[in-house]
């Protein structure tokens, strides 16, 4: 079926973006799919770095929205000086305008929908070059997918698809016809695909509830992270409590359930506001972190870094620069949200914050299964209507700072990439094993 060694196609949006969890997720995989011997092929949008060390091919969308988004990542890495980069950037921006708005009057769908005619295109080719064992379709962008789909119908090769947030929810907030897309496109996974995988119990067992037929073809695998490399940075207690947020922040994810709780800290032993600070990496602060700001008087407290890009004096990555952030902070805050489809979702900075070593303050809605995994791991989960519970472990928090009492838990991470590539890779062997179980489209 495959040349020697296996050959996967692999269709991802996002790849090689620094910082982007979406990216991460599979791009951590790389490594440990070449060591079970499999070559990546992959396709991807022009917005990530080209990677050197696998054969990466980036096309850019058939649409003007796509093209809109994308092209603002595109000049940057075709040239050189800046002046000559804001002029394409303009230039572009013109020539597309009358395109998108005729687009987004048509079309209700994600800006990424049309890098699906790309990606299908170029799959052909590599197809037909290539002759790969199987085509892996993965998040964020649906249009990977999709493209997925077309690629496995018209070749006949086995689809695996990772998926990454829930297709559908309950509380939609976009248009209808974006909705009857992506329950479209689940329809699709659970009916012709070979291999799924979700990254929560509750979001397979919820899809299987909408589409039986999915059967035992659905999985669940828990993304971990790659064990990353600290650059030798290590705790040490400083001047300030650090407690550090890394992630994307925006009104249903935002940091005021903690800041009320620090608010209520800060009334029981008001001393605390002049050591604590809370360090946001990664994301601007939203509308709704804001107002709580300045409701609480938090100017002071709160620290925004902004996204961190690469840094020309060391040449780290934003990505690099973070780690060694999270490494010496005092606590890490993991804030799950209030979206409408948390309880099947678990922000994947998770995993990265499990390698650090250091304590994890996590903040719920009602996900039990992000509680069993920090359970596991040794931190501590909160609701984050606890105001009262919240505020008194960041007492405790304080007095075990000002006590020197915040050593490295001396924890490895379980939730290993490689322990995730190996549950695919051993699905994915099974299920070619099997002649005609599933049907093809």
């Amino acid at each position: 079926m495959a040349n020697s060694p296996r050959t996967w196609l692999i269709l991802s949006h996002a790849f090689n973006m620094d910082g982007r969890a979406a990216s991460q997720t599979i791009t951590d995989k790389i490594p440990r799919l070449r060591e079970r011997g499999i070559t990546p092929v992959v396709i991807s949008a022009v917005t990530g770095h080209p990677d050197p060390e696998i054969e990466h091919h980036q096309v850019l969308p058939a649409g003007p929205s796509g093209l809109r988004f994308d092209i603002r990542h595109y000049w940057p890495r075709r040239l050189k000086s800046p002046l000559a980069i804001k002029l394409a950037k303009a230039l572009s921006a013109v020539v597309i305008a009358p395109f998108y708005w005729i687009e987004r009057a048509c079309f209700r769908r994600d800006s990424h929908w049309s890098w699906y005619f790309s990606a299908y295109r170029k799959g052909l080719k590599l197809a037909k070059k290539h002759q790969p064992e199987a085509i892996l379709s993965t998040g964020g962008a649906n249009s990977a997918h999709y493209a997925g789909y077309l690629l496995a119908k018209k070749t006949g090769l086995p689809w695996l698809i990772e998926v990454h947030d829930p297709m559908i929810h309950g509380e939609w907030g976009g248009s209808q016809r974006s909705y009857d897309w992506c329950a479209y496109l689940e329809s699709l996974f659970c009916k012709y695909g070979d291999v799924v995988w979700w990254f929560t119990p509750e979001a397979r067992k919820r899809a299987k509830a909408r589409h039986p037929e999915l059967g035992d073809h659905g999985h669940v695998v828990y993304p971990g992270a790659l064990k990353p490399d600290f650059h030798g940075a290590t705790y040490a207690k400083g001047d300030t409590l650090d407690i550090s947020h890394s992630g994307s922040l925006h009104p249903t994810r935002s940091l005021k359930p903690f800041l009320a709780a620090l608010a209520r800290a800060r009334e029981l032993q008001p001393e605390i506001a002049k050591v604590v600070r809370v360090h946001v990496y990664g994301s601007g602060l939203d509308s709704v972190t804001r107002e709580a700001i300045a409701e609480y008087g938090m100017e002071q407290i709160v620290v925004p870094h902004g996204r961190l890009e690469q840094d020309p004096a060391t040449g780290k990555s934003g990505r690099q620069q973070v780690l060694e952030a999270m490494r010496r902070s005092d606590a890490l805050l993991l804030v799950q949200g209030t979206g409408p489809f948390t309880e099947e979702y678990i922000p994947s900075k998770f995993y990265e914050y499990a390698w650090t070593q250091r304590p994890i303050i996590g903040l719920r809605r009602n996900n039990d299964d992000i509680k069993a995994l920090f359970d596991q791991t040794g931190n501590a989960m909160y609701h984050e209507d606890e105001t009262e519970v919240i505020a008194q472990a960041i007492l405790e928090l304080y007095r075990r700072w000002q006590a020197d009492e915040l050593p490295d838990t001396g924890r490895e991470s379980p939730y290993s990439v490689e322990a995730a590539v190996d549950q695919i890779v051993d699905a994915v062997d099974k299920t070619l094993s099997e002649k005609g179980v599933r049907p093809k489209a």
